[in-house]
């Protein structure tokens, strides 16, 4: 439409709106809303970014830097080693028990720090948030994506543990990405969830340490999945944690293979709660900038 046209026909508008006393109300779409994937990939170059500028301060101004990486799942297997190898007496499905906790925590880690930080991540950006617009998606994405540096550098520290016990390796390890993508969809499923309740309740802030430690316990770390009665294994699956470990610790170590209908329980749980998270986040995001 020419230019002139668009300015006559702008006039004529104004001009009937004042002459009818009428009032224009924008509001943000109400309801719910499809995941917009064209405008997340418009805006990758952000997610890249953001993702970056997480693992630059990850461990800025820490005199250990990466080595915390090490350091924690190194303390975390002592202790387990100790109190329930040596003290508590639990099977380890005939490896060494400071192996099968080892090869348990690199994933756990993975998860549970993607899902700290994707939880707390909207309040955290608060300041981006409510001055210039962009798919609020990317900042927990971002978030789960930085874990990935912790997580390759466990990952080596396993593979020189199972070089160290004489471990043999298999095709199996193939797979371990899988098992990998597995934990920080699980992570962001549930961090897309309590990221979105920690805008309108901090409460929520305080509940993920808590949460995270009793989500442990119920998650085959210390213990072999092979100690849940087989009756109950595919309820077990309910916790999508659980096939993730059984997974890790199968194409590591060749334990005997997973129950795969309980890893099969465990892909539906996180993927029903990944797409209700997706449009749950998606209906309350267009009013973070007000509430945060």
């Amino acid at each position: 439409m020419p230019h002139d046209d668009i300015s006559t026909a702008t006039k004529t508008s104004i001009g009937k709106l004042f002459v009818t006393g009428s009032v224009v109300h924008i509001r943000p779409s109400g309801g719910w809303r499809a995941l917009d994937l064209a405008e997340f990939w418009r805006y990758r170059g952000l997610l890249l970014f953001l993702t970056l500028r997480d693992i630059q301060l990850r461990y800025k101004q820490t005199v250990l830097g990466l080595a915390w990486a090490v350091i924690q799942p190194l303390s975390t297997m002592l202790v387990f080693t100790i109190f329930f190898g040596k003290l508590g007496k639990l099977p380890s499905d005939d490896k060494p028990y400071a192996l099968f906790v080892l090869t348990a925590l690199v994933p756990w880690q993975l998860f549970s720090y993607a899902l700290a930080q994707s939880s707390n991540s909207l309040v955290a950006e608060q300041r981006l948030i409510t001055k210039v617009y962009f798919p609020r998606l990317i900042i927990p994405v971002a978030s789960v994506l930085s874990g990935f540096v912790d997580f390759f550098v466990t990952f080596a520290l396993l593979l020189g543990m199972m070089l160290w016990y004489g471990s043999p390796f298999s095709w199996s390890i193939l797979t371990v990405p899988l098992f990998a993508v597995f934990a920080l969809l699980t992570a962001l499923t549930f961090g897309l969830w309590l990221s979105a309740l920690n805008v309108q309740y901090r409460d929520v802030r305080y509940t993920i340490p808590f949460l995270t430690q009793f989500w442990m316990f119920l998650t085959p770390v210390a213990y072999p999945a092979s100690l849940v009665p087989e009756a109950y294994r595919n309820w077990y699956g309910l916790n999508p944690m659980a096939g993730v470990v059984e997974g890790f610790r199968w194409a590591l170590l060749g334990t005997e293979q997973p129950a795969w209908r309980m890893i099969f329980v465990s892909a539906a749980v996180m993927a029903a709660f990944l797409v209700g998270g997706l449009f749950y986040f998606r209906r309350l995001e267009k009013t973070f900038a007000d509430v945060i």
